[in-house]
C-alpha cells in the first residue's frame, strides 16, 4: 500500500515496536508484525494484531504491571491446545 504519511513510499512487511501506556502501566511489545514504509519509517499494524495488543495491555493493567518489555506472540501461539 502507499504510505499515507509521506505518500512516497510503498509499505513492505516488517516489524515494529509498540508502546502502550495506561495509568501506571507501560507495556513495550517488540517484533510486532506491521507494514513499514521504507521511505519515512511509518508503520501500520492490522486490526487483528491491534486487538491482540490491546487485550495483552488490558491483562497487564489488571495484574498490576508497571513496566514490561516483551516480544509479540500471535494469539494462536499462546493457547495451550
Amino acid at each position: 500500500m502507499e504510505c499515507v504519511n509521506c505518500h512516497c513510499g510503498k509499505t513492505t512487511e516488517g516489524t515494529t515496536t509498540v508502546t502502550l501506556v495506561r495509568g501506571d502501566t507501560t507495556l513495550v511489545i517488540k517484533k510486532v508484525p506491521a507494514l513499514v514504509c521504507p521511505n519515512c519509517g511509518e508503520d501500520y499494524v492490522d486490526e487483528k494484531v491491534t486487538q491482540e495488543l490491546l487485550a495483552t495491555a488490558e491483562e497487564a493493567v489488571k495484574t498490576g504491571v508497571e513496566v514490561e518489555v516483551r516480544s509479540y506472540v500471535a494469539a494462536c501461539n499462546r493457547c495451550s491446545l
